[in-house]
């Protein structure tokens, strides 16, 4: 066990992923689909059930059985955490194999860190320097000073809330303000001013595709992070001819429709071909 904890403290070194580059692999993919790796114990397929090294186990499987039809991965760190020690090795793990064994993937820590000053810093140097994400979500809403740090190192990514795929969305982040315009895009054109295309992406929900085109008209050059496609019922058609760009532009997320296509031994098999169809989906969207 100590060997794992000092493997999981020990710095890696920065592995950047420009927008050149995250366009090139879009192109050579033919897709924009991202793989969440969200490993819910209760839920793993049979076979794994008793694996001592479940989570792993899991995730490796599903790397290797979609990496031909998807461009990214964002494993959400509460299904780790939840964990502990263990959950966190196997995220050092799993970012590890991705690093190794498919190096031209996007890779996004699904954290949600939203703090200020040093605690900013300090998850940036964290997510970005000891396990080597491409990039991480975070919460604008403490203001400028809760995003800066993020945008700090060359190559590294700002995946800021946008307008988010879940129903309590309406709660805050679509409230309409004098100024005449929901109160996520004034939230978005402050961040677009600390960052930039180049360091920053938007979360975009797919279950709001019906104000999707409105986002992009208003930030034409950024990539958005599009959750909700699958379990959670966003239109795939719907999205892409929103937020589709000549780049691409899209980062599709799917996670629970893809993870748990099957229960039982063929879990990999089902995952590649829940996979593989939604690429399929994305034809022509790609960029070119």
């Amino acid at each position: 066990m100590g060997a794992k904890v000092e493997s999981l403290c020990s710095p890696n070194l920065p592995n950047p992923m420009t927008r050149a580059d995250l366009i090139a692999h879009i192109r050579a993919q033919s897709s924009m689909l991202c793989v969440g790796l969200d490993p819910e114990r209760t839920r793993l397929p049979e076979p794994l059930k008793d694996h001592p090294d479940a989570l792993f186990a899991f995730n490796k499987a599903i790397i290797d059985a979609t990496a031909q039809h998807c461009v990214a991965y964002k494993p959400n760190l509460a299904f780790y955490e939840a964990e502990g020690l263990a959950g966190w090795e196997a995220l050092s793990r799993t970012i590890a194999y991705i690093r190794s064994a498919y190096p031209k993937h996007f890779a996004i820590a699904d954290a949600k860190r939203g703090d200020i000053g040093n605690t900013a810093r300090m998850y940036a140097e964290a997510f970005f320097t000891r396990l080597d994400f491409d990039a991480l979500t975070v919460a604008p809403y403490m203001g400028s000073d809760s995003v800066r740090p993020f945008l700090e190192y060359p190559g590294k990514w700002a995946v800021v809330l946008g307008l988010t795929s879940n129903p309590g969305a309406l709660d805050f982040e679509e409230l309409e303000l004098a100024k005449g315009h929901a109160l996520f895009l004034e939230v978005m054109r402050a961040v677009s001013q600390w960052g930039n295309s180049d360091n920053t992406l938007f979360v975009v929900g797919a279950t709001r595709a019906g104000r999707m085109a409105e986002i992009r008209g208003a930030f034409p050059e950024h990539f958005f992070l599009v959750p909700g496609i699958g379990a959670q019922g966003g239109n795939l058609q719907e999205v892409l001819d929103a937020g589709a760009t000549d780049f691409g532009g899209l980062l599709i997320n799917a996670s629970r429709s893809i993870l748990y296509a099957s229960s039982g031994s063929d879990f990999a098999q089902a995952a590649s071909e829940e996979a593989r169809k939604l690429k399929e989906g994305m034809r022509g969207y790609t960029g070119s």
